[in-house]
């Protein structure tokens, strides 16, 4: 618990750093070591990546929940009520970093309480999507049939990847404050992306369980 809370302080400093120090802004120019080291964490996410895309598409799919929250009666509402409460929580991720790096047009002082926020969300939105990328694996392995359910199978992977570029991104002092942003952008979009390919197609549908 000791290392929880002395990585969830060093990135709430990097954060306050970023926001009070105008040279570690987001337009600082990148040194050589800074975009070495980025790359090393985008490596290290495209692995984690590719390892989930592997295992999705060698591992035997069972087509059933391993367990399945209170109040659902089937596998696919549950996954897609969990997805779109992630993305609700990273849409206020999206507002709340707009806010701290103040890039909200005629936005009040921010409170003092929003960069707690803006972490906890986010990791409720992470440990929400995590039953729907076990079970996505697990019962139903990574398809490629048909246009959507490949292009759902990899923003799926790919995000998993990003987050964890983005955190390591985060826990680094070494970085332009651009890489930041940058890495929080390109999570949320792949969010929405694995969310748009399922969560938003199933709402589509006519006559689907919705619990």
């Amino acid at each position: 618990m000791e290392g929880s809370e002395a990585m969830d302080a060093d990135a709430d400093a990097t954060i306050e750093m970023a926001l009070t120090e105008p040279d570690k802004g987001p337009n600082q120019p990148a040194g050589r070591s800074g975009a070495g080291l980025l790359l090393v964490f985008a490596v290290a996410g495209a692995l984690v990546a590719l390892s989930l895309g592997i295992y999705g598409r060698t591992h035997v799919p069972t087509g059933r929940p391993l367990a399945l929250l209170i109040g659902f009666t089937e596998m696919t509402p549950m996954k897609v009520w969990l997805a779109t409460a992630g993305v609700l929580l990273g849409i206020f991720q999206l507002v709340s970093a707009a806010w701290m790096w103040g890039r909200l047009p005629a936005a009040r002082k921010m409170p003092k309480v929003l960069p707690l926020w803006h972490r906890w969300s986010g990791s409720i939105a992470f440990l929400a999507t995590l039953p729907v990328a076990y079970h996505c694996l697990w019962s139903l392995g990574y398809s490629t049939v048909g246009a959507r359910a490949a292009l759902h199978s990899l923003f799926g992977c790919a995000f998993y990847g990003a987050f964890t570029t983005k955190m390591l991104v985060l826990r680094s002092k070494a970085l332009p404050g651009w890489a930041l942003p940058a890495a929080g952008g390109l999570l949320f979009a792949l969010l929405i992306g694995a969310w748009a390919t399922a969560g938003l197609w199933y709402f589509t549908q006519s006559g689907v369980p919705l619990r």
